[in-house]
């Protein structure tokens, strides 16, 4: 199998290519991509030897392929957004890991399922964003859509073997989606408005990069997996329930129309559902370490509070709202998280900002692609008006 990984040096990248290493008879890297990690792509480019590395920024560029050609490495470097759509498309590559972090990935992943490729999607804003236009392009080209975020590849394995998108048809109740809770499930509403940045990214169960542990720790992640289990699952908001289990060793359930409850279990580590995703339909060695349920003993389950995580709510009223609103909520919620890591604004102004945003824009259809950069544009502009109007 011939692979292209759309952000190769982030969490999902890197814990790719460590599953690629254990099988080198099995696969092949053709591309890696990266934004402006020119050291880490160029460490990658040497052991992997992909022909194809690409970075978004051009001077990052300029010295990976400085780098490449002092080491006499056969990759040919390529620079921008336009590169990345490229690579995505390589009539050599069979399936394409779509990695990138929010709505940067969008373009070359739509791009690979317009090609017809495989397509394992870690990248959930793609669905968030421009999930009818999206899937549209799936079903159009014959593309193979496999989830990789630990739920959903979770909820694809307890679903029955070829599921149709109907659930009623399948003896499916509903959903159940679960969530960690984050680092912040416990501390006392009070001492929210104070935490840092890196309070923030210090995830009790996970290792992910900064913008999603953010994310996490809001449970606007959840919000967006909530979005994204809809399109992929073609369930309604009122089929898919959120479900806070604080040890992170059940990653998600389907609960079927005869009281059966199916779970899929195993350690936080997203090489599990790579290697799922990677070898589908058969099951490869991923490297993670099998499941103690003696030392896992107890697990608990709690419902969500709104209260306490309002990025959740917001992102079932995007979804209930549909159209443009849940582009809107992902674009506002880039722009909130981005302020926060800069220290610009408080952890609990991420949803006040979200919300401003929904209650300001109207709400559009989405026929195209571009009606959904439209709608993103529009949140983002406003988004950073009401930072700079309410935070200077």
């Amino acid at each position: 199998m011939n692979i292209t990984i759309l952000g190769s040096t982030g969490s999902i990248g890197t814990s790719t290519l460590d599953v690629v290493a254990r099988h080198p008879d099995r696969f092949r890297v053709v591309a890696l991509t990266a934004n402006c990690q020119t050291d880490s792509l160029f460490r990658q480019c040497v052991q992997f030897k992909p022909r194809y590395a690409v970075l978004l920024e051009e001077n990052a560029a300029l010295q990976l392929r400085e780098l490449v050609r002092e080491a006499g490495l056969a990759v040919e470097v390529l620079s921008g957004a336009a590169a990345l759509e490229q690579v995505s498309v390589l009539p050599e590559t069979d399936t394409v890991m779509a990695a990138i972090v929010g709505a940067a990935g969008l373009r070359p992943t739509l791009a690979a399922a317009r090609a017809g490729k495989k397509i394992l999607l870690a990248n959930k804003e793609t669905l968030v964003m421009a999930g009818n236009v999206f899937m549209d392009a799936v079903h159009a080209s014959g593309s193979a859509l496999l989830p990789i975020d630990s739920e959903h590849n979770a909820i694809f394995q307890a679903l029955p073997r070829g599921y149709d998108g109907n659930l009623a048809g399948n003896g499916v109740r509903r959903i159940l989606l679960t969530a960690s809770g984050g680092p912040f499930l416990n501390t006392p509403l009070g001492e929210l408005q104070h935490v840092t940045p890196e309070q923030a990214c210090a995830h009790p169960n996970w290792v992910m990069g900064r913008k999603i542990s953010v994310d996490s720790a809001s449970m606007m992640n959840k919000g967006l997996e909530v979005i994204e289990a809809h399109w992929l699952f073609n369930a309604g908001a009122d089929d898919i329930q959120v479900v806070v289990h604080p040890q992170s060793v059940i990653h998600s359930l389907v609960e079927y129309v005869d009281g059966s409850v199916l779970a899929q279990l195993g350690n936080p580590d997203m090489r599990t559902p790579i290697a799922y995703g990677l070898a589908y339909p058969e099951r490869i060695d991923s490297g993670v370490a099998p499941l103690d349920l003696f030392k896992v003993a107890t697990m608990d389950f709690a419902a969500p509070d709104f209260g306490r995580f309002p990025c959740l709510a917001l992102a079932y009223r995007a979804l209930r709202a549909a159209g443009t609103a849940p582009a809107m909520l992902n674009a506002a919620n880039e722009v909130a998280v981005a302020a926060f890591l800069d220290k610009r604004i408080s952890f609990l102004s991420i949803p006040r900002i979200i919300e401003a945003v929904l209650d300001a824009l109207p709400v559009g259809a989405v026929g195209s692609l571009d009606d959904v950069l439209a709608a993103d544009a529009d949140a983002r502009r406003a988004a950073q008006e009401h930072i700079h109007k309410f935070f200077r």
